[in-house]
Order: structure tokens, then C-alpha cells, then sequence
């Protein structure tokens, strides 16, 4: 069992005592995987997610999702070069079996790529393509929290929330996750293959704090929110889908066995999400629908990227079915009990997806249940599991809320009663989605 199967294509970092990468010889066809899978992930925040996203808001509202997916991107590409990269790889000043400062955040040591060559090496492929492959993740994991409070916050606040909540969550836990040896949670032998904790849980538990800390939008529940346009978010959805194969598989850092696995309990525990979370519907509410079909097929994904490197095709298939009927519940049944406006059912999915995911990855990275991991003791890689989930939800929740307190404070986070009935796209960007 490699250590890349267990932990990504971050582990690569935990071979190297620091950012002078071994320079092993550069393969090709690594390198051409990584290129490949890179753009793959970008491809799921513009334009997947932004299509999936802008299809199940009002009409009013559908250029206000995307310019928000859109800006997420540049604003978050810049960052990552700045520091983000350096405070979540760098490895300076950790040592495996050693809690330090550095066991939670990396350093300062590679700001602005300043250590970073034309010939500079990660494992078998150029460090310049994992810097950006990374990056694509750390894009993707904000901009999930857009669907939490879509159709409300000022453009202004979300730009500023975004990245002081990327610099002080999104890095710690990425490097607490995947920093390697010496890092807190890598030590305690956490498998998150491709970022079940990093990205959904993450992102999760944050959009569930901001659809909280913002309120509720105006009628809900009361008024008639239909999604304005479900061609797009079946587009979308099936372009998440496909990027996923990026996300997982690109997760293995070269073009191997490890890759052509996570691929495939990919495609499988998508495919039973989706039956699970349709055939549900179709029992509870007399008719499937297609957002039920988009929802089933997100929360198969999200709850597969943990398991990608370790859960084998049957395992996937419990993995699916699981987050297909657990999600179909707490976006439908729990959120109306709750009475939460989760906008776009980020928690629902993403978070509570990522969950399960995380904890059944814990059961069926064991080779008795047949998967490819080392886990002998399921109980305890159960409880490894569940302490990383813990820290994620108290750890990001508390940031969160107190960023957007501090916020609201200042320059105010959510758009006037005016504004919110005109519609966002009008009144922030002084456009419409659709002129007639």
C-alpha cells in the first residue's frame, strides 16, 4: 500500500523535508495526467458549478451566482500564489511525531513561489502544475459556499469573507490535512484522499454558519423560489461530474493504478447516489425529478473524495447509496424541520455529504471489506475519521461565524430589502441575465 493511495497527491509533500523537492526523473505521462486533471478541476467552478449554482436561483439572481463563482476564481488564484501555496505545503519546521505551531499552518517560507524553478519537481511531475492543481481546489472550496446565502449578500462582502476565510480555514485545514509528516491530522493517520474534510465538510459547515448568520430570504418559506432554469443545473451537474475525474483520480498524482481506481469507484458511487436519491424522491413525493438527479449525483461525489484512494467498487456503491439517501434527507426533510434557508443546500449536500463520506471511508478503506487501504482496526480509523470531522465543524464554524460577525459589523453583509427584491444582478452588477 503506498502512501499515495492513502493521502493524495499530498502525501508527495511528506517525502521531502521541505520545498527543495527530491528531483526525481519527470515523467510525461504523469505530467501529462496532472495538466489533464488540473484543468479538469477548474472546469468544475467555471463553468460547472457556476452553471449547477445560477440554474436553481430566481431569474433576478442568475448573473450574481456566476460573477461570484467567476471572481471567487481570480481572487482566490492570486492569493494561493501570494502565500496560500507556502502556508499549506510548506513544510519547514515539522517533524513527524512533533506538535508544534507548524503541525497546524506551513510557513512564509515560499511566498510569491519565490523557491520555485522552471525545473522544480513534485514526485514525477513539474511542481509549477501541483501548485496549480491545488490551487483549483482551493477555488472550488469557496465558492461552494456561495449556495448557502445565493440571492442575498453584498457582492463586497462576500469578496472580503471569501478570502480572510480562505487564509484563516482553508489553509490550516488543508495543512493539518495534507502537510505531510509532522502535521497534526496526517498524524493522527486520517485518510482523506482527495478532500472530504478540506473541501465539503469545510465548506459545509461554513455555509451552513453564513445562511444562519445572514438570515433568511425575503418570503422564505412562504414565497415561490423555484429554480428559474434547470437545464442549467443538469449542465452543470453533469459538468461536475466530469471534472470530478480530475478531482479524484488526479488525487493520485500520476498515471497509474491508483488514478484508474479512484476513476472508477468515482463513476460507481455517483451512479448509486443518483438511483438512491431519485427512487427515494419517487417513493416519498410520487415523481422523480431532475434537481433531485443533480443533488443525488453531487452528493455521491462528495462523499466518494475521501474514499477515492482506498474504497473499492462495492464499498463505492454502499458509499453512494448511503450519501444519496442521507442527503435526500437532510436537504428536504431536516431543513424544513429546521427551518434553516440554506439557499442552494451547501450543508446539506456538501457538508453532511462529506460526513458520511468521511466516515465510511474509515469502514471501507479496510482490504476486509475490499478495499485498498492499510486499516486493520476499523473502529479505530472510524474514530480517526470522526476527530477530523470534529475539528473541521468547531474549528471552521467558529472562524466563520466570527468573520461574518466582524463583517456585518463594518461594511454590512447583506444587501437592503430594496436591493433583494430587484434582484442582485441589477442592482450590484447593473445587469440583467436575460433583457426581453
Amino acid at each position: 500500500m503506498t502512501l499515495l493511495k492513502l493521502a493524495g497527491p499530498a502525501a508527495l509533500l511528506s517525502m521531502f523535508p521541505s520545498f527543495a523537492f527530491a528531483q526525481t526523473e519527470l515523467n510525461s505521462g504523469d505530467t501529462a495526467w496532472m495538466l489533464t486533471a488540473t484543468a479538469l478541476v477548474l472546469f468544475m467552478t467555471i463553468p460547472g458549478l457556476a452553471l449547477f449554482y445560477s440554474g436553481m436561483v430566481r431569474a433576478k439572481n442568475v448573473l450574481s451566482v456566476m460573477m461570484q463563482c467567476f471572481c471567487i476564481t481570480a481572487v482566490i488564484s492570486l492569493l494561493w500564489i501570494i502565500y496560500g501555496y507556502s502556508l499549506a505545503f510548506d513544510t519547514t519546521g515539522m517533524q513527524e511525531g512533533v506538535v508544534n505551531l507548524h503541525s497546524f499552518i506551513g510557513s512564509f517560507e515560499n511566498v510569491f513561489l519565490k523557491q520555485l524553478t522552471l525545473d522544480s519537481l513534485t514526485g514525477t511531475f513539474p511542481e509549477s502544475v501541483f501548485i496549480v492543481f491545488q490551487m483549483t481546489f482551493a477555488i472550488l472550496t469557496p465558492a461552494l459556499i456561495v449556495g448557502a446565502f445565493a440571492e442575498r449578500m453584498k457582492f463586497s462582502a462576500m469578496l472580503l469573507f471569501m478570502g480572510f476565510w480562505f487564509t484563516l480555514v482553508y489553509l490550516p485545514i488543508a495543512h493539518m490535512v495534507w502537510g505531510g509528516d509532522g502535521a497534526l491530522m496526517d498524524a493522527w493517520g486520517v485518510i482523506d484522499f482527495a478532500g472530504g474534510t478540506v473541501v465539503h465538510i469545510n465548506a459545509g459547515i461554513a455555509g451552513l454558519v453564513a445562511c444562519l448568520v445572514v438570515g433568511k430570504r425575503l418570503g422564505y418559506p412562504v414565497a415561490r423560489m423555484a429554480p428559474h432554469n434547470l437545464g442549467y443545473t443538469l449542465v452543470g451537474a453533469a459538468m461536475l461530474w466530469i471534472g470530478w475525474f480530475g478531482f479524484n483520480a488526479g488525487s493520485a498524482a500520476a498515471a497509474d493504478g491508483a488514478a484508474g481506481m479512484a476513476m472508477l469507484v468515482t463513476q460507481i458511487a455517483t451512479a448509486s447516489a443518483v438511483l438512491a436519491w431519485i427512487f427515494v424522491e419517487w417513493w416519498v413525493h410520487g415523481k422523480p425529478s431532475a434537481l433531485g438527479a443533480a443533488s443525488g449525483a453531487i452528493a455521491g461525489l462528495v462523499a466518494i473524495t475521501p474514499a477515492a484512494g482506498t474504497a473499492g467498487p462495492m464499498g463505492a456503491i454502499v458509499i453512494g447509496v448511503a450519501s444519496g439517501l442521507i442527503c435526500f434527507v437532510t436537504a428536504t426533510a431536516m431543513k424544513r424541520r429546521l427551518g434553516y434557508d440554506d439557499t442552494l443546500d451547501v450543508f446539506g449536500v456538501h457538508g453532511v455529504g462529506g460526513i458520511v463520506g468521511a466516515l465510511l471511508t474509515g469502514v471501507f478503506a479496510s482490504p476486509l471489506l475490499g478495499g485498498f487501504g492499510d486499516v486493520t482496526d476499523i473502529a479505530h480509523q472510524v474514530w480517526v475519521q470522526f476527530l477530523s470531522i470534529a475539528v473541521t465543524v468547531v474549528y471552521g464554524g467558529l472562524i466563520s461565524f466570527l468573520l461574518l460577525k466582524i463583517i456585518d459589523k463594518t461594511i454590512g453583509l447583506r444587501v437592503t430589502r430594496e436591493v433583494e427584491e430587484q434582484g442582485l444582478d441589477l442592482a450590484e452588477h447593473n445587469e440583467r441575465g436575460y433583457n426581453l
